[in-house]
């Protein structure tokens, strides 16, 4: 069995190189390191990080509709009403239909929403922090801007 990488014409050139060092491992590790410093910082609210980021994305403009809030964190319209569904079970967030197309439905938080939006997303940049503390603030912060350069906002 060749040790060699398959594919194009220098392949055979190519070093070898530990998957441990790779970008994806590295991202999916670091992410899952991330959620299991902000699942129990969120836990005593009873949400998780994709519902914070529904109550944030709901919180940071106008009243939205499910469809705009799905564009706004690139998800699709399917995974928005499930989870606007366990939001307005928990009674986080209200739909009302909107102004002139009674076809459309508005999402806003409630006010049990808005407390625990507050609560909770102190809690999870305090689990950031964390996760970031092995950094220096500096490298912390060119981290989250190198991040934001390679992971355009959504609809881009």
């Amino acid at each position: 069995m060749s040790s060699q990488i398959q594919g194009g014409p220098h392949a055979a050139d190519a070093p070898l190189r530990e998957p441990t060092s790779s970008l994806g491992y590295l991202f999916k590790h670091a992410q899952l390191r991330l959620a299991e410093l902000t699942g129990p910082a969120l836990a005593p609210f009873g949400i998780s990080g994709r519902e914070l980021a529904v109550l944030l994305t709901l919180a940071a403009g106008e009243p939205a509709s499910q469809q705009q809030a799905a564009q706004r964190l690139g998800v699709d319209r399917t995974t928005m009403v499930g989870l606007v569904d366990v939001l307005e079970a928990k009674d986080l967030v209200a739909r009302r239909p909107q102004e002139g197309d009674r076809r459309r439905n508005v999402v806003e938080l409630t006010e049990t929403g808005r407390d625990t939006l507050r609560r909770s997303s102190a809690a999870a940049t305090e689990a950031e922090r964390q996760f970031l503390a092995p950094l220096s603030p500096a490298a912390a912060a060119q981290f989250t801007r190198a991040l934001r350069a390679l992971v355009p906002p959504p609809g881009e």
